[in-house]
C-alpha cells in the first residue's frame, strides 16, 4: 500500500481550506476549521511557504494566501513541499542508500519510470479540482458505481 504521511495529507487539507477562502486565513482559523492541532498547522504552513505555495502576511489582519492560483498548484507540489521528492522506494533516490544489492539490481533504474508515472498522475490533480463542491447526489452515484464494480457488473 502506498500512503502519504499525515503531514502531507494535512497539507492538502490546509491548502484546500486556504484556496476556498476569499480572505487571508490565519493559522488559528485553519486549526479551528480543520481540527488539526495549531503546532502541526504552523509546521505545515511553514513548509508550504518554503515550497513557494503560500505567502504570509503579517499584522492584525494578516494570514496566509496561495502564492499562485489554485489551477497552477498540484497535489504533487503540495506533497513535495512537505515530504520532499516523490519516490516509492529508497533505491530510486539518487543519493547513496544502505542496500547490499544496489550494484546488481536490475530494477533500480526502472523505478524512475514508475516514480515518474506516479508523480505525473499527482501533478495532473490540481488544487482547483479538489475545492469544487461535490453534491450529495454525486457522492451517492460514486458509491453506487463502486458497489456495482465490486459486484462484477
Amino acid at each position: 500500500m502506498i500512503r502519504l504521511t499525515n503531514l502531507a495529507d494535512y497539507g492538502v487539507v490546509l491548502m484546500c481550506e486556504i484556496a476556498g477562502s476569499d480572505n487571508l486565513i490565519s493559522a488559528q482559523d485553519l486549526s479551528t476549521s480543520t481540527n488539526i492541532p495549531l503546532p502541526t498547522v504552523s509546521k505545515i504552513l511553514n513548509a508550504l511557504g518554503r515550497g513557494g505555495l503560500l505567502v504570509s502576511h503579517r499584522g492584525l489582519k494578516g494570514g496566509f494566501a496561495l502564492a499562485r492560483i489554485s489551477d497552477e498548484i498540484s497535489v504533487a507540489d503540495i506533497i513535495e513541499a512537505i515530504d520532499g521528492p516523490i519516490a516509492l522506494t529508497h533505491c530510486s533516490e539518487p543519493e547513496d542508500i544502505d542496500c547490499t544489492y544496489v550494484d546488481i539490481c536490475a530494477m533500480r533504474p526502472k523505478w524512475q519510470v514508475i516514480n515518474g508515472a506516479v508523480r505525473g498522475a499527482l501533478s495532473d490533480v490540481k488544487l482547483t479540482s479538489l475545492i469544487v463542491p461535490v453534491s450529495g447526489d454525486e457522492i451517492a452515484a460514486r458509491f453506487e458505481a463502486r458497489a456495482l464494480k465490486a459486484a462484477g457488473n
